[in-house]
């Protein structure tokens, strides 16, 4: 099916060109949001008279989308979510969730937007696109986290694997010490029995 594109469409060509797609990608997408007509000798015709203010309207919302895309490049957003000892999430985070948080903290941003390029089911920092405007894209980190204070130790840098090797020697270091010290004390004992034997032979 031939469609005749209203804006520019990644990986599939530019503004007012002619391309060949497939009927359901056509309905279900490019037309239902009005990123193309059908290649009719009418549109082509509607489409020579309206590229001047199509253009004009491209520009004015490239624009746009280039403000915000400059704020909103490279912010980190916290998002808490439940998850198992060893950092898997129950679930994953999702589109929804990415422009929820950032949109929260005053970006607006929508769900359709949000460009997850792998599935992201453990905790950690993770980067995800933010496409704004067919020509404009910004990333934004997502922090996957349990606890806001978990959170912050990932922004500087550690990772939950990480934090649980730490506490795991920290706990292993303290058990070590206290066997130390139960050792310690039974050798204070020993001598304390050891003291009254040698003092009665010294009796003797």
């Amino acid at each position: 099916m031939q469609v005749i594109l209203l804006e520019r469409v990644a990986k599939l060509g530019q503004m007012g060109e002619v391309v060949d797609v497939k009927p359901g990608y056509a309905r279900n997408y490019l037309l239902l949001q009005g990123k193309a007509l059908t290649a009719s000798k009418e549109n082509l015709a509607h489409f020579e008279a309206q590229k001047a203010q199509l253009e004009a309207r491209n520009l004015e919302t490239k624009q746009e989308a280039a403000a915000l895309a400059e704020k909103l490049d490279g912010q980190q957003f916290i998002i808490i979510r439940q998850a198992s000892d060893g950092g898997n999430l129950y679930g994953s985070v999702t589109p929804r969730d990415a422009a929820d948080v950032a949109t929260e903290e005053g970006f607006s941003v929508d769900r359709k937007q949000v460009v997850i390029r792998a599935p992201i089911k453990e905790l950690g920092v993770h980067t995800v696109d933010v496409v704004l405007h067919p020509e404009v894209s910004a990333a934004i980190e997502l922090n996957v986290a349990r606890s806001p204070e978990e959170a912050e130790l990932q922004a500087s840098g550690k990772s939950i694997q990480e934090l649980a090797a730490e506490e795991e020697a920290q706990a292993e270091f303290e058990v070590s010490q206290l066997f130390d010290e139960i050792g310690a004390a039974g050798n204070d004992d020993d001598d304390a029995d050891v003291a009254p034997a040698a003092e009665a032979s010294d009796e003797d």
